[in-house]
């Protein structure tokens, strides 16, 4: 960069300075920045400017008032011209374009018709369908029947043996069983004391 004062006007110091062309050619793309610039030095009477500094502690110091300021402004030239119009080309280009493929892509994986997670939903969201509520006696006997044959059932067998909701079935064991928290028989339904009425086997029987 080359800095050059060679007149003064009217008091005023005539400031210019170029840049190298290796400088100005950095944008790429066969456009070049203005590589002559004019500095226009102006006073602040109207403002008032200071410079402050802050140390490594954090202290700020007042270190001067600026007298004056100077704005750098391009020389108009036909390179100057020239980047204005990339400018504003640029920003009037929409950001999204369509562009049409020579070769469609080639898809790595092989369609389905559906997803095994999908499959496993409705599939269940029919078994769950076809389960009708039954009169809470009903259920009761069904239930009392189950545990006749064994006395710990996990939910899940409870819900195959008496083919009811979930919900529904939760609801009237919650009412005549109890649920093991601790083991050995944890996670497992048994009938609470008062409703364990089991069938005597054939050897008491004898």
């Amino acid at each position: 960069m080359t800095i050059a004062s060679p007149s003064k006007q009217a008091g005023k110091p005539d400031v210019s300075f170029t840049i190298s062309e290796a400088t100005a050619a950095s944008l790429g793309d066969g456009i070049k920045i203005p590589n002559k610039h004019k500095v226009l030095v102006q006073g602040v009477q109207s403002q008032c400017l200071c410079v402050f500094s802050e140390s490594s502690s954090g202290d700020i110091s007042a270190e001067g008032k600026v007298a004056q300021r100077a704005e750098v402004q391009p020389i108009v030239s036909k390179t100057y011209l020239d980047l204005k119009k990339r400018q504003i080309e640029d920003a009037g280009r929409p950001k999204h374009q369509v562009q049409q493929l020579k070769e469609m892509p080639r898809s790595t994986y092989k369609p389905v018709s559906d997803h095994k997670a999908n499959i496993e939903y409705e599939e269940k969201k029919k078994e769950e369908g076809k389960r009708i509520r039954q009169d809470r006696e009903v259920v009761l006997d069904l239930i009392f029947a189950a545990f006749q044959q064994h006395q710990y059932y996990n939910f899940k067998d409870l819900v195959g043996k008496t083919k009811q909701p979930p919900a529904y079935l939760k609801q009237i064991l919650q009412e005549v069983c109890q649920y093991n928290t601790k083991n050995p028989h944890k996670n497992m339904w048994e009938l609470k004391p008062e409703y364990r009425h089991y069938a005597k086997s054939t050897e008491d029987e004898s």
